[in-house]
């Protein structure tokens, strides 16, 4: 292959193909009857490797050693060059999760750095999962626009207060559930209306919008789990007394 061909073929310049021969770091092996470059396959497959090298951050100098190092074949840096892809891969994968954390939080009115944010809401945290989901199926609901203007303003300790609270109530549930309160006595609608207060922080919430969300908490999995995770059952509970809450009113 001639330089014009194997430059479109790797996505280089011409110009960086003559460089890595004057370097010595890639020389074609022939010559056309012209006196034009010619590379072979080989030639080629030993400019991806350094390709490769660059993509993960080492300089020339460093490359040249490498390849040209005798005791190393040519597997063996492909085996390498395959792990340090795979270190690589999985540091992107990491900073993409990290930015798409920020992006998440910034939707939902959420200025808090990424540690704050582990910080206040745990790695478990459902808001981050589901807030890409809950844009795209309410983002044009008057809920949607009063949760972003009412959490606009909200500061970590804001959240941090948020947090405690959703803790007390969860936890206050599941102690009702463990002493086998009836979901339609007193004390079960009392923590009903304080989970019904709590989703008012963000958006206006009916009895029929509450219900709505009480039965989310069964079909959705996620929410199940999250609840069951706090008392076995709990997801259950906490929809039975929503609705026989709503029932009641």
């Amino acid at each position: 292959m001639l330089v014009g061909e194997v430059a479109r073929l790797v996505g280089i310049s011409v110009r960086t193909l003559h460089h890595y021969d004057e370097i010595s770091l890639v020389v074609p092996s022939g010559r056309t009857p012209k006196g034009y470059r010619s590379y072979s396959a080989a030639d080629v497959e030993r400019l991806h490797q350094v390709l490769t090298y660059r993509e993960l951050g080492f300089v020339l100098e460093d490359i040249a050693a490498l390849l040209d190092d005798p005791s190393v074949d040519a597997m063996a840096h492909l085996v390498r060059q395959r792990e340090l892809l795979d270190a690589q891969i999985d540091r992107l994968h990491r900073m993409a999760a990290a930015v798409d954390k920020m992006m998440e939080a910034r939707k939902m009115g959420i200025q808090l750095t990424p540690d704050e944010q582990r910080e206040v809401f745990g790695d478990d945290w459902l808001g981050e999962e589901y807030s890409a989901e809950a844009e795209e199926r309410w983002g044009q609901s008057e809920a949607w626009t009063q949760s972003q203007s009412r959490t606009a303003s909200f500061t970590k300790e804001d959240w941090t207060r948020v947090k405690a609270e959703t803790d007390a109530l969860e936890a206050d549930f599941a102690t009702a559930l463990g002493k086998g309160v009836p979901v339609d006595s007193d004390e079960a609608a009392v923590l009903a209306e304080r989970h019904r207060a709590s989703i008012e922080r963000y958006y206006d919430c009916s009895y029929e919008m509450h219900v709505c969300l009480g039965e989310m908490y069964i079909a959705d999995e996620r929410f199940t789990k999250h609840y069951d995770d706090v008392a076995p059952g709990l997801a259950q509970y906490l929809r039975d007394a929503i609705v026989a809450n709503a029932e009641g009113k």
